[in-house]
């Protein structure tokens, strides 16, 4: 079994990589087992959130399958990263926010997994990188993301020098969201997940739905296409629901207050 999946609460699921040996190790197997788990998670249709995470605590991912990729030929490796490419964009276009959960080394092929998702939440002692260059592969696919999350220069550095950075330094850089310490890693990773749990599944895959449009979007026809969502989540319920909740415990509070003596 390449892949297992588990539900600590009915709204969130954890997808932990479980056949990449210690380090979690993408080769073929690994990455045909997740991307078929992840196409069926995507039909459940009470779930707010997924986690992903790798087996142990000795990575994340810590890299593609180099005794594979050393026998590939051009056209084998075309086949071999492709298959990357769609466990990576399985990830990015899952219908409910991802979290990757980063613990140990997350590097190369992992990283880009890891960029796949919605929010990255590290351990603050892990270690990020790209080291294709130094077995002699460019960084490709989901790595053409990291000018954009972190900008050119910094994008420049780690993809061209293949130099691994502490996981402070990728928050500062903002390639994660948020580094705690590895012993409250779950428990910050459990609270994130039921927030998430709490909020309305349309509005959430719907905001989701938006953030992958907009990526490919000039900010006026990112507006422009906006008003139209904000008018169809009305069509759910959700809003009025909601909002009727949030003006009724306003109200409850209001009337708890101690009223001013004349």
């Amino acid at each position: 079994m390449h892949a297992q999946v588990t539900f600590p609460t009915p709204q969130t699921a954890v997808l932990t990589i479980t056949g990449g040996g210690p380090l979690n190790i993408l080769g073929t197997p690994v990455i045909r087992a997740l991307t078929a788990q992840l196409a069926e998670l995507a039909e459940r249709p009470g779930l707010h959130c997924l986690v992903l995470r790798g087996s142990g605590t000795r990575a994340f991912v810590a890299g593609a399958d180099i005794r594979e990729m050393a026998s590939l030929n051009a056209a084998s490796a075309r086949a071999f990263i492709s298959g990357l490419r769609d466990l990576c964009n399985a990830v990015r276009h899952f219908p409910v926010p991802v979290i990757a959960r980063l613990q140990g080394h997350t590097l190369g092929g992992g990283l880009e997994l890891a960029m796949a998702a919605d929010l990255r939440i590290a351990a603050d002692d892990a270690v990020v990188g790209m080291p294709e260059v130094k077995v002699g592969i460019p960084s490709v696919i989901h790595a053409a993301m990291m000018p954009a999350q972190i900008g050119g220069t910094r994008a420049s550095w780690l993809l061209l020098t293949g130099e691994n950075i502490g996981a402070l330094q990728a928050e500062r850089w903002g390639l994660l969201n948020e580094c705690v310490p590895g012993d409250q890693l779950d428990a910050r990773i459990a609270q994130i997940a039921e927030g998430l749990g709490g909020i309305g599944i349309e509005a959430l895959r719907q905001q989701k739905r938006l953030l992958r449009r907009w990526e490919g979007m000039g900010v006026d026809s990112a507006i422009t296409d906006s008003v139209a969502e904000f008018g169809a989540a009305f069509n759910t319920g959700e809003p009025q629901h909601h909002m009727n909740a949030f003006l009724e415990r306003k109200q409850a509070k209001a009337q708890a207050q101690p009223q001013p003596q004349p």
